[in-house]
């Protein structure tokens, strides 16, 4: 397993209400040049957690740090017009998020959690994931 000391929360940067798949983003990411989809979970609006990469192989999620980082991305993240960074997480979206979180710092106890915002010029995941996931 590869050594891990980074958790990245972003965001799929889709408009808030909107429902896109593990399926969507792995067409968007094949279509940017990327093996395969970058994330290794995807959170949906309903909350349901699905798997994309797997956590043994390195991501595509953030530059400089993927070698050592698992990548989580909820669907949402700009406002209904798609023009405005925007937390649009759904209350399921939030509970699966802490859930999964606290799995991962189980099986990762050393790793960190941040928001893609934090390694980039981006406003992903459109909130401060470094402020909120402190405790976990």
């Amino acid at each position: 397993m590869r050594k891990i000391d980074l958790i990245i929360v972003h965001c799929s940067a889709t408009p808030e209400g909107k429902d896109f798949t593990t399926a969507d983003i792995d067409r968007w990411h094949r279509q940017r040049g990327f093996a395969s989809i970058g994330y290794h979970f995807v959170i949906y609006r309903d909350g349901s957690v699905h798997h994309g990469r797997p956590l043994a192989q390195v991501g595509a999620h953030c530059q400089g740090h993927n070698a050592h980082s698992i990548g989580i991305c909820y669907i949402g993240g700009l406002t209904t017009d798609g023009k405005h960074p925007k937390d649009t997480r759904t209350e399921e979206q939030k509970s699966a998020l802490v859930a999964l979180l606290r799995k991962l710092r189980v099986q990762f106890p050393n790793a960190k959690i941040r928001g893609h915002r934090d390694f980039a010029a981006k406003a992903c995941p459109s909130f401060d994931a470094t402020a909120e996931y402190a405790i976990i």
